[in-house]
């Protein structure tokens, strides 16, 4: 079981690490927002624990950007004790929170009981637009019964976002804020992103027995980008 500390204080962070590494975690730490998109990208832990008050990228911030994309379980920490705060970061998707201070016993119990949960619910929710059909949590799209296409994690971002928005034109302002956030994006970026996810739909497509050419993302020129389903008329 993997989980990823997320804290910028470091102390803390270390004394949480120990006591997690005693109960058989493995454990991978991040003590900024971005370092935390970037760990949990690339290690894909089993659970987050993570702090409210992050530099470069708050950790509702984090929570939101995640559970965009992935059904990770994510404990929050937070010193806030106001109500508000903490509906905020539940309403967010975290999956249950702990006011400092804490004992690490007391966290090591809300961690497990948060996991406990988690398995009960079963996988991640599969994105489904038509025949098309993307993994969040194995970055995987797939047309038909077709073999899978691996993404990368921008790709699994911004094929994501148009899945979700199926029918409707996103301008490239509002694609490039989901997609880089504070990372920072711009549009000579967004329409590189586009032609790659593009290629890895026709890649899709054709191991899927489809014609070569079908289209699955649309440019609205002066506006933006949206999903088209091939032979799809619900949204004409």
């Amino acid at each position: 079981m993997r989980a990823l500390i997320v804290d910028d204080d470091r102390v803390l962070a270390d004394v949480l690490a120990f006591t997690l590494r005693r109960e058989g975690f493995q454990v991978v730490l991040a003590h900024d927002g971005a370092q935390a998109l970037a760990c949990w990208a690339e290690e894909r832990p089993d659970l987050i624990i993570l702090d409210v008050n992050l530099p470069k990228l708050d950790g509702f911030a984090v929570c939101q950007r995640i559970r965009e994309e992935a059904d990770t379980p994510i404990l929050l920490l937070t010193v806030r004790g106001e109500e508000d705060d903490i509906v905020h970061g539940l309403e967010l998707g975290a999956d249950d929170y702990v006011t400092k201070p804490f004992s690490p016993r007391q966290l090591v119990a809300r961690a497990r009981a948060v996991l406990r949960r988690a398995a009960r619910t079963g996988p991640p929710t599969l994105r489904q637009a038509g025949e098309l059909t993307l993994d969040p949590s194995r970055r995987e799209l797939r047309i038909g019964g077709g073999e899978a296409v691996s993404l990368t994690a921008l790709e699994t971002r911004l094929l994501n976002y148009l899945v979700l928005n199926k029918g409707h034109v996103l301008t490239g302002d509002a694609i490039i804020d989901h997609v880089w956030g504070a990372e920072g994006g711009d549009r000579d970026m967004l329409r590189q992103l586009v032609h790659r996810l593009r290629s890895k739909l026709t890649q899709a497509g054709e191991l899927a027995g489809e014609e070569a050419g079908q289209a699955y993302i649309e440019t609205v020129p002066g506006l933006g980008y949206g999903l088209v389903i091939p032979g799809d008329t619900e949204d004409s």
